[in-house]
């Protein structure tokens, strides 16, 4: 460890509680497009994304331009207080948009986790219903609430709270590890339409008792597990048959993340309300909550808000991000990346055991690594050995999945074709040697 990393990391580990988890020993000095520079001048290859936050890269000089020139103007008059355009035209871009059904409104918050909490909120204001289903591996945030969403116990749950009441986990189509072995649709019995009517209402809660069902278009945290054709429809057809309230968290998976502006793009399903974050304020603290205007007008008057909600400068830089991925066709450059990146893992995985899967969408790709293929016994130690090597050959990658054993992808999506080659070699080469 070099000096100036050494020493920040005495002051970190004095001032920090060890609570707050670090994947990579390093400090960052600069960051542009999708390379990050740490403190003592080394250079990195980024394939995280800051979790999932940088699709139009780091600093895009028109994000800096829009947040500085709104720096000149206001910071904080409080939305409550007195109103400002920004919100206003943010929240007609995302109505635009999003995939809900009929007309939309849009409301913002801080983050995902917020965005979350305020969409069950108004599902259950809306319906009158107590009930919110959510499913296995998913994750939602580490709220109070969101984490009695979340899945994974370790390390988001444990010792941390009793879960909130009146939340109920359903299975999620986990193709890779289905336990039943069967192919959807014939597994609709286990984790489709049939399922939730002569299974789960049965036995967890009665489908009049039920605010929303939450899930995610393509699980994040959970390991990429992305459900089969067909799946989303029939949580849609549940939801329709009962009253039901669909959310969608598109947190992670949204802003051109799939190849398209949004996941449900490519389930063809409208959600009734959507929340999304993470690349939406372009680096910037930023969530929303979008919906048919009959849902979130339910709620009374001060019934939503909060004092930083949908803040000037988060605004500005998010309708850049927008403007940005349209203008510079980040969409088509991102189906070209994650076809192109799909191509070389699928590479990977004809030449290495360890990989048990490809999964994903789009450039949101996972492995799944595992110590064989027959067992399908999860590599986790693997992977935390692939992201160090690929750390100390300058690449940043990040690991995921309940399971502790999947390497994602969430490179900037304005990477260039140098950069993902030099990544992919990189990672090749931190396969090869966990392989062996």
């Amino acid at each position: 460890m070099a000096d100036i990393t050494a020493r920040l990391t005495e002051r970190r580990n004095r001032a920090v509680p060890r609570g707050v988890a670090n994947i990579h020993p390093l400090f960052i000095t600069r960051a542009e497009g999708a390379l990050l520079t740490d403190v003592d001048g080394r250079e990195y290859i980024d394939f995280a994304g800051g979790i999932g936050v940088n699709n139009v890269g780091h600093r895009h000089p028109k994000v800096v331009a829009a947040i500085r020139e709104q720096l000149d103007a206001y910071l904080h008059p409080c939305f409550h207080v007195m109103m400002y355009e920004p919100y206003i035209q943010l929240a007609e871009r995302l109505n635009q948009l999003i995939p809900c059904r009929g007309e939309k409104k849009t409301m913002f918050v801080n983050s995902g986790a917020e965005a979350v909490e305020n969409a069950i909120k108004i599902a259950r204001y809306h319906t009158r219903r107590p009930g919110v289903v959510c499913f296995d591996n998913a994750f939602h945030g580490r709220t109070y609430l969101t984490m009695s969403l979340t899945s994974k116990v370790r390390p988001y749950k444990l010792h941390l709270g009793a879960t909130a009441p009146a939340v109920y986990r359903a299975h999620f189509p986990y193709c890779y590890r289905c336990p039943w072995g069967l192919a959807f649709p014939q597994c609709k019995v286990y984790c489709g339409e049939t399922y939730f009517e002569e299974d789960f209402f049965k036995h967890h809660i009665d489908a009049d008792e039920v605010a929303a069902i939450i899930l995610e278009p393509i699980q994040g945290e959970g390991g990429f597990i992305t459900p089969p054709p067909g799946y989303l429809a029939q949580v849609r057809k549940v939801c329709d048959q009962h009253g039901i309230v669909m959310i969608v968290d598109e947190v992670q998976s949204g802003f051109g993340r799939t190849g398209k502006m949004f996941a449900l793009h490519h389930f063809d399903v409208e959600a009734d309300i959507v929340t999304s974050a993470k690349s939406l304020g372009g680096g910037l603290p930023l969530g929303a909550v979008t919906g048919t205007d009959r849902v979130l007008d339910a709620v009374h008057t001060g019934g939503l808000g909060g004092t930083f909600a949908g803040n000037p400068l988060a605004c500005r830089a998010a309708l850049a991000v927008l403007a940005v991925l349209e203008s510079e066709g980040l969409l088509e450059k991102a189906e070209k990346l994650g076809q192109d990146v799909r191509k070389e893992l699928l590479a990977f995985h004809h030449r290495y055991a360890i990989i048990g899967e490809v999964r994903g969408l789009g450039p949101m790709l996972a492995l799944e690594l595992v110590t064989d293929r027959t067992s399908k016994k999860p590599a986790a130690d693997a992977a935390k050995k692939l992201t160090a090597y690929c750390r100390e050959h300058g690449l940043i990658i990040v690991d995921c999945g309940t399971l502790g054993n999947n390497i994602r992808t969430l490179m900037p999506l304005t990477i260039t074709a140098e950069q993902v080659a030099k990544g992919l070699r990189i990672l090749e080469g931190g396969l090869k040697q966990i392989a062996t």
